[in-house]
């Protein structure tokens, strides 16, 4: 058996912020969350000085892998060593659970092609079977509405996906300039010439043959949401709507099945996810940016008004808990609202029950973290792992990623 005890935590609840905690973890699960007892501190107990602990994150959205692959446009690595890399990156930023977002597409823009996409899903796969992995690793697949050859692949990397505890996810997606995330031209137009050091002239020939040439898969999109709501209904996939930018653009995705509204583009797409009883995610770089790279609507505007049940890391993960605590530091929501949008919220986008909250029976998925001058450090983490005895019947640790002593560090 395997068992840890924190004290003298800031522990973060589903409901506040409980000052000196204690938080007992069991075979990879918590089995206690109280105030510290004077007297009554377990021997061995890791003590925390008032950090703050916190549910480890849960990242529903990250592009951010393609780069460790691919530095620059000249370098690349090979697969399996860019998801041990990033698996290093991550887990300092306290993320516990990371969905890779890999995509089915061919885009120059992005440096995006599907072998390379499928690459690096086969890599993440490798990783997360190898039972030593330092994170959950798991795949959010990104599928270009209006390419044939993209659902053809995504058809094949899920057929070949091991069972898992809950159906993978699969975001719909549409990135022709004048909808979605570039429905504001100007803005796009802006990026174009920053990226492509272009004049505005040459800039607007590339936006114009950029729709000429996806025009003619607009029949494919609607093949691709109509084959995609056969494999919700089945059961096969949990599928994301990415970018929506309208209330009717809400309804009809979530009519084909869509479970989730991802980054969506304007408050009133967001208003009608949040009153269809979709979960919302928003990009924590836009919290921490003050507004969308876009044009599109802020994160901050969203959260305050409650319409916002998840931040993912979208292209940065460190990100995520920076937001976070910006949020609360700001005002905008108290703490552990801030820390359920990277937790518990991202967990219920992602269809994972059994993490996310500092709660009895979870998964013992733990960050400890300092903010000094309002920046967080993470100083330790603790991973659930599960495995399987010869029957079958799971068996349960958990792993201190940090040695314990490591607490006097910061004290």
């Amino acid at each position: 058996m395997s068992r840890y005890a924190f004290v003298h935590a800031r522990a973060v609840l589903p409901d506040r912020t409980l000052d000196d905690a204690l938080v007992v973890v069991e075979d990879g699960r918590i089995t206690e969350v109280a105030p510290v007892t004077p007297g009554a501190v377990p021997a061995g107990a890791v003590d925390l000085g008032g950090a703050l602990l916190l549910p480890g994150i849960v990242d529903t959205h990250s592009d951010a892998l393609e780069k460790e692959q691919r530095p620059r446009p000249t370098v690349e690595f090979e697969p399996g060593f860019a998801v041990l890399s990033f698996e290093g990156r991550v887990r300092a930023a306290g993320v516990t659970t990371m969905h890779h977002a890999v995509s089915y597409q061919t885009n120059a823009e992005k440096d995006r092609t599907i072998e390379r996409s499928l690459a690096l899903a086969a890599a993440v796969r490798e990783r997360a079977a190898s039972g030593v992995g330092l994170i959950d690793h798991r795949l959010l697949h990104r599928l270009d509405a209006r390419d044939a050859d993209a659902l053809d692949a995504l058809k094949g990397a899920l057929a070949g996906q091991r069972c898992t505890d809950v159906p993978p996810l699969v975001s719909y997606e549409d990135h022709t300039p004048g909808q979605g995330q570039y429905r504001n031209l100007e803005a796009y137009r802006a990026i174009i010439q920053r990226q492509e050091h272009l004049s505005a002239e040459d800039a607007d020939r590339f936006i114009r043959h950029r729709i000429d040439e996806r025009a003619d898969g607009v029949p494919q999109r609607a093949r691709t949401l109509a084959h995609l709501g056969e494999e919700v209904r089945a059961g096969r996939i949990r599928l994301l709507a990415h970018d929506v930018e309208s209330a009717e653009e809400l309804a009809g995705v979530r009519a084909a099945g869509a479970a989730v509204a991802e980054f969506p583009t304007t408050h009133e797409a967001a208003r009608a996810a949040q009153d269809a009883g979709m979960p919302v995610v928003a990009g924590a770089p836009n919290v921490l940016r003050g507004g969308s790279h876009s044009g599109n609507v802020g994160a901050e505007a969203l959260i305050a008004e409650g319409l916002v049940d998840n931040l993912s890391s979208d292209y940065m993960p460190t990100a995520l808990l920076a937001a976070a605590l910006r949020l609360a530091e700001r005002g905008v929501v108290p703490l552990h609202t801030a820390v359920a949008l990277i937790t518990s919220g991202a967990a219920r986008t992602a269809g994972l029950a059994d993490r996310g909250a500092l709660v009895p029976g979870l998964r013992a998925d733990l960050v400890v973290v300092t903010a000094e001058g309002g920046r967080p450090t993470v100083r330790m983490s603790l991973l659930a792992e599960e495995s399987r005895d010869g029957d079958g019947a799971p068996l349960s640790a958990a792993r201190l990623l940090k040695p314990a002593d490591a607490a006097a560090s910061w004290r």
